[in-house]
């Protein structure tokens, strides 16, 4: 098995951005705050399920908020404007499973919350965070996933369908955005050792240790390789990248 050796720099955003982090409390959400504030002069905003698990430093704001309508995601995007007089970046890592069922099994209700938590909020938050960058551009990072592209999983099939979704806003709002400097991309994550699958899926080490064999790279991706493509897409060397989704997969699905 191969192994993750992490580099000594890290990719840097532009001085004084102001950066808000939806799902900071997830395992690659996390790694996205700490090295924003490790590596660049920024503010960061960070929302997340578990506010224990929210980074704690002087150039992180916590932002306690429940997402499930239009409404809770544009309070969420004025609160942290009104705190930082703006918004350069949003980084939309939120999500959830409401049950790890196959999808022959799952209820209406879980398959509402799916769609909503997975596709309908993001759209809601880059909405609204698309409304505060209308005249000073800005940038829009989705959370995507590669088994979307491939049918989705059995037991993760809404996810699967709301991912396919965010495709389609990427290049959608990034051909609307590109007028205004709006930038729009996306990160379509493979398996990455992240504390998802634990969480959301019920599974051991055992099963995450088969899981990685498959991986033709052989090992899940780290969190710190998920957080340092993020920041590269919001740094000032991604300038002419717009519409686009970047897989980080370790060579699965070739």
């Amino acid at each position: 098995m191969t192994f993750f050796e992490k580099p000594n720099w890290a990719p840097q955003v532009p001085e004084g951005s102001r950066i808000l982090v939806v799902g900071a409390s997830g395992g690659i959400g996390n790694a996205v705050v700490k090295m924003l504030v490790d590596g660049s002069s920024c503010i960061v905003g960070a929302q997340g399920r578990n506010m224990d698990r929210i980074l704690t430093h002087e150039d992180v704001i916590p932002l306690q908020a429940s997402l499930a309508t239009l409404d809770d995601c544009e309070q969420l995007i004025d609160c942290f404007v009104e705190k930082t007089g703006g918004i350069d970046g949003i980084v939309i890592l939120s999500g959830s499973l409401a049950s790890a069922k196959h999808w022959s099994e799952i209820s209406d209700q879980d398959w509402t919350m799916d769609i909503n938590s997975n596709l309908s909020v993001p759209f809601y938050l880059a909405k609204a965070a698309f409304a505060h960058m209308v005249e000073k551009g800005g940038n829009i990072i989705f959370n995507g996933t590669e088994s979307a592209l491939h049918g989705g999983g059995s037991t993760s099939f809404a996810y699967g369908v709301a991912k396919q979704g965010t495709e389609c806003m990427v290049k959608g709002l990034a051909r609307d955005g590109a007028k205004h400097n709006i930038r729009v991309n996306g990160v379509r994550f493979g398996f990455i050792e992240s504390g998802f699958h634990e969480r959301w899926q019920g599974k051991t080490h055992e099963d995450l240790k088969k899981r990685s064999e498959l991986v033709p790279l052989k090992r899940a991706g780290h969190v710190d390789e998920a957080a340092a493509l993020v920041t590269y897409l919001l740094s000032g060397y991604s300038g002419f990248i717009t519409g686009q989704i970047f897989a980080l997969t370790g060579g699965d699905w070739l």
